[in-house]
């Protein structure tokens, strides 16, 4: 598993992700809508208000609005301490309203969570908190003081003291918690997006990984007979022209430089297509080839790998064949990697099939997986197991975030795998591994459908490249 990025660090540019449009467009119908309240409460249900002065506050609104437009492109991204600024701005404008307004006898006075519940899920921890306090503040002075609410005829509209009391608690409560919650679920929802992008990241390389070798080997197959026509014409230049050439031992050797070059490149050509050729048996590989290929990279990393593959109760003794898929080959070499950096010795991955069903388990003997976080493997951004007992079991002051895991389980079931991990004391370890030390385990469950090859499919391998002839081309 690779090094995984503390989500903190994640959270660190919350302020870049608010635009100034969102806010302006937030504003512009909070002053629609401030518009609308006092004109409703002054003209249709009768309330003496200080209209004047609610102008000014609705109008400070206006004109930092129109200053914000005016001094910077509307698309701009807000740094935390601006983003910040703004609902400041918004929270204040809100409690003035507030105190010309009755205070909490007023039920717009929910309205104060707005700003809140913005930085909650758009900023960073401390200034949410910055701007939680301040609202507490805000609302606790307004409580205290405020213009009091009159209608028409000179009735004052208050609400009883308990009642405003509990009116305040619930406003202070809910701006704790409203901040608390959203905070958490938008951090999680980031975590999840950049996790999910790494996952994507991920595939989209081993795809170009395989993508270059096909290409590769299409090169080397298609410049294999132009390298053998000039080897071939500069063979029958030698002979044609072999007295010449002794009267001149330059063109001699210019002669012999083409064919040692033709030879070389040939030689290129050839490992080029070894490593990567397209052929069927890319597309198309029993599933110990598979788990093999995944493998590859670890085998050399001090930890014995043990592949097993036999069917499974009503299995038949062919391996499946499966459709070699980019992610099917990253997810299962995550797992062994993770499987890898754990082991004290050796890790087993054991292969089993039936008529319905490919399973694949991969055991080690480290240390296994914290049991508080069991039932969260698999999630972005949990802390893995510490190190084992062994040396280098894992890597020296190695601490992952658990976002590897969540490559390989995401890839996985992008195929229709179903993954389940648990550690060795709690399950039964199959029968050839029974009685040795084992740590974590990983079950791989896929329907035999879902990736095995489709029973027409030519499972046949192609061999190796060729040169082009042509009388091959005429038969």
């Amino acid at each position: 598993m690779q090094d995984d990025p503390d989500p903190m660090a994640l959270l660190k540019a919350g302020g870049q992700r608010v635009r100034l449009r969102t806010l302006v467009i937030l504003r512009w119908i909070a002053v629609a809508g401030q518009l609308a309240a006092i004109l409703v409460a002054a003209r249709f249900l009768g309330l003496r208000l200080e209209t004047g002065l609610l102008a000014l506050a609705v109008g400070a609104s206006v004109i930092v609005n129109l200053v914000a437009m005016a001094l910077a492109p509307r698309n701009r991204r807000l740094g935390e301490g601006e983003a910040a600024a703004m609902l400041l701005f918004d929270l204040v404008q809100l409690a003035v309203l507030l105190a010309l307004t009755g205070g909490l006898n007023n039920p717009f006075a929910i309205l104060i969570l707005a700003p809140v519940t913005i930085s909650a899920a758009a900023l960073r921890p401390a200034s949410t908190a910055v701007l939680g306090a301040v609202a507490i503040v805000l609302i606790t002075i307004v409580w205290r003081f405020h213009l009091p609410l009159v209608t028409s005829g000179g009735e004052v509209l208050a609400l009883p003291p308990l009642l405003s009391l509990g009116f305040w608690s619930a406003i202070v409560i809910g701006i704790a918690f409203l901040a608390g919650y959203v905070a958490r679920v938008a951090a999680e929802g980031r975590a999840m997006s950049q996790a999910l992008l790494a996952t994507q990241m991920a595939l989209e390389r081993e795809q170009r990984l395989t993508d270059i070798g096909g290409i590769v080997a299409a090169a080397a197959h298609e410049l294999g007979t132009p390298l053998a026509t000039i080897k071939l014409a500069s063979a029958e230049l030698a002979e044609e022209l072999a007295e010449e050439l002794g009267d001149r031992p330059d063109l001699a050797e210019d002669v012999a430089l083409i064919r040692e070059q033709a030879d070389r490149c040939r030689d290129i050509l050839r490992s080029m297509g070894e490593m990567g050729k397209d052929d069927r048996l890319l597309r198309l590989m029993p599933i110990e080839a598979v788990v093999q290929e995944a493998a590859r990279p670890h085998e050399r990393r001090g930890r014995e790998i043990l592949i097993s593959a036999r069917p499974m109760p009503g299995g038949r003794d062919e391996q499946p064949v499966l459709l070699r898929r980019a992610e099917l080959i990253h997810g299962l070499r995550n797992l062994i990697q993770n499987a890898v950096d754990f082991a004290e010795s050796r890790v087993w991955v054991d292969i089993g099939w039936s008529e319905d069903t490919i399973v694949i388990h991969i055991a080690d003997d480290g240390p296994g997986y914290p049991a508080d976080v069991l039932d969260r493997i698999g999630d972005p951004f949990v802390r893995r197991r510490t190190r084992g007992g062994g040396s280098g079991g894992a890597r020296a002051g190695y601490e992952g975030m658990g976002l590897g895991l969540f490559i390989a389980k995401t890839l996985l079931e992008r195929t229709g795998a179903v993954l389940t991990f648990a550690n060795a004391a709690d399950v039964h370890a199959p029968q050839h591994r029974r009685g040795e030390p084992c740590g974590a385990v990983v079950e791989v469950r896929w329907p035999f459908t879902a990736i095995a090859a489709p029973a027409g499919a030519d499972r046949a391998a192609l061999g190796s490249n060729m040169p082009y002839r042509a009388e091959d081309a005429e038969s």
